[in-house]
C-alpha cells in the first residue's frame, strides 16, 4: 500500500524550542510525545488538549482561542500528532480516502489520484492509494471515510465483495460502466460511444487506419474499445488489415514497442486509433523516433481525455468526459465528509471529442496508401 500524506500527519520523537518553562522537553527527546506531555508543556489539562485536537475548541466549547493556540504550539514543538486509531474509535471518522487504482502508471489513474488528493487536502483529509490488486483485503482491514474503486470490478465475485463492503457500512464510490447504485455511488463514464466518435473523426480524412489496442480488449468476450474500430471499418467497406492491429500488454513501454512495430511497416497506416491516451502518446513518440511527422505522415487519436493529452507535442486529439477528474474528486470527497450516509447515487459523465494537433483538422486530406 502506498500512502500519500496530504495533511503532514506523521509521528516522530524529538522537538526544538521551548514554550513556557520548557517542561517535558528532555523527555520528548527520549520517547514518543504523548497527549499528557503536550498538556504539561501547555499548562492545561489532557481533556483540553483532546478538545483542541478533536476540532471542538472555540464556539462555546469552553476552550478559549489563546489556550487552543498554546496547545497547538506545544504540540508543534514536541512534534506530537494525535493517535488516529484512537480518534477513529472515538469519532467514527478516519479522515482518510482510499483509492484502488488498477494501473498506477496510466495517465488516467495519475490524474484521478492527483485530483482527489488536491480536493482531499482542501478538507484536511489523507489520501491512501492501494498499489496492489487486493483492494478487498485492504478495505476490510483499514478504515476509511470513503473508498474509490476504479473499475476493476468485472466479475461476479468482485461485485459480491463490493456489496459486502457496502453492507458492512463502508462508503464506496465505484467507477463502472455496468453496475447500478446499490448501497454505494457509481461513477459512469461510458467509453464506447466516445470510441465511435474517435473513429468517425479519423474516417473524415483517412481510410488506412491502424489500431493500437490492449491485448485483453482484443480477446474480450463482449464489446470493448476494439469493437468500434472493427465496426466502423466494416461499415465503410474498408479492409481490416491484421497487421494494422498492434497489441500491447498494458504498460507504456509495451505500447511504445507496439507502436514502433506498427509505424515501421512499409504499408503503415496513415492514422492510428489508440484505445488509451497513454498508448496514443506512445504512438506519437514512436513516430518522432522514426522521423515521421504528426499529423502530416500519421495522425493519432487517443481515448480518455487525460491531462497528459495537452502536454505532448503536438497536443493529442482525444475523446473523453469534460472536467471529469475535478468533478469526480468532488463527488468522492463529498461522500467522505457527509456526517450521515445518504441515498446512493449514479453520476454520469458523457464523452465528447477534444480536438488537438495530432489530427490537425486544417490539414489537407492525405491519399490512402496502396495496401
Amino acid at each position: 500500500m502506498v500512502r500519500t500524506n496530504v495533511d503532514g500527519s506523521t509521528t516522530g520523537g524529538g522537538h526544538s524550542g521551548h514554550l513556557g518553562n520548557g517542561g517535558g522537553s528532555s523527555a520528548a527527546g527520549r520517547r514518543r510525545p504523548t497527549l499528557r506531555m503536550v498538556a504539561e508543556l501547555a499548562g492545561v489539562s489532557t481533556a483540553t488538549v483532546s478538545y483542541v485536537f478533536s476540532g471542538r475548541s472555540g464556539g462555546g466549547s469552553g476552550v478559549a482561542e489563546p489556550t487552543a493556540k498554546r496547545v497547538l504550539e506545544a504540540a508543534e514543538q514536541l512534534n506530537y500528532r494525535p493517535n488516529r486509531a484512537a480518534r477513529t474509535i472515538r469519532t467514527g471518522r478516519s479522515d482518510t480516502v482510499q483509492l484502488s487504482l488498477h494501473m498506477l502508471s496510466d495517465p488516467w489513474s495519475l490524474a484521478v489520484a492527483a485530483a482527489v488528493n488536491e480536493e482531499a487536502n482542501r478538507h484536511g483529509l489523507t489520501t491512501l492509494i492501494l498499489a496492489d490488486g487486493d483492494w478487498y483485503a485492504a478495505l476490510d482491514r483499514v478504515e476509511s471515510d470513503v473508498a474509490y474503486l476504479d473499475g476493476a470490478i468485472g466479475t461476479d465475485d468482485a461485485e459480491q465483495k463490493v456489496q459486502a463492503l457496502a453492507e458492512r457500512g463502508q462508503r464506496l464510490v465505484v467507477f463502472s460502466e455496468t453496475l447500478e447504485p446499490n448501497g454505494y455511488d457509481v461513477i459512469r463514464s461510458d467509453a464506447i460511444p466516445g470510441c465511435y466518435l474517435a473513429m468517425d473523426h479519423l474516417l473524415e480524412r483517412h481510410t488506412a487506419i491502424g489500431c493500437l489496442v490492449a491485448e485483453d480488449a482484443v480477446h474480450a468476450p463482449q464489446g470493448s474499445r476494439y469493437t468500434p474500430y472493427l465496426e466502423r471499418m466494416r461499415e465503410r467497406g474498408l479492409p481490416i488489415v491484421p497487421e494494422h492491429t498492434a497489441t500491447y500488454a498494458g504498460t507504456q513501454a509495451s505500447a511504445f514497442t507496439a507502436a514502433v512495430g506498427l509505424l515501421s511497416r512499409k504499408d503503415r497506416p496513415t492514422a492510428v486509433y489508440a484505445t488509451t491516451d497513454f498508448a496514443a502518446i506512445a504512438a506519437i513518440n514512436a513516430a518522432h523516433m522514426l522521423g515521421l511527422r504528426v499529423p502530416h505522415d500519421v495522425a493519432v487519436i487517443g481515448v480518455g481525455n487525460t491531462p497528459d493529452a495537452q502536454s505532448v507535442a503536438p497536443t493529442l486529439t482525444t475523446v473523453g468526459p469534460t472536467d471529469f477528474y475535478r468533478r469526480q474528486a468532488e463527488i468522492i470527497v463529498a461522500r467522505a465528509l457527509e456526517p450521515d450516509a445518504t441515498e446512493a447515487r449514479l453520476h454520469e459523465f458523457p464523452w465528447s471529442l477534444v480536438p488537438g494537433g495530432s489530427t490537425d483538422l486544417d490539414a489537407a486530406p492525405r491519399a490512402a496508401r496502396t495496401l
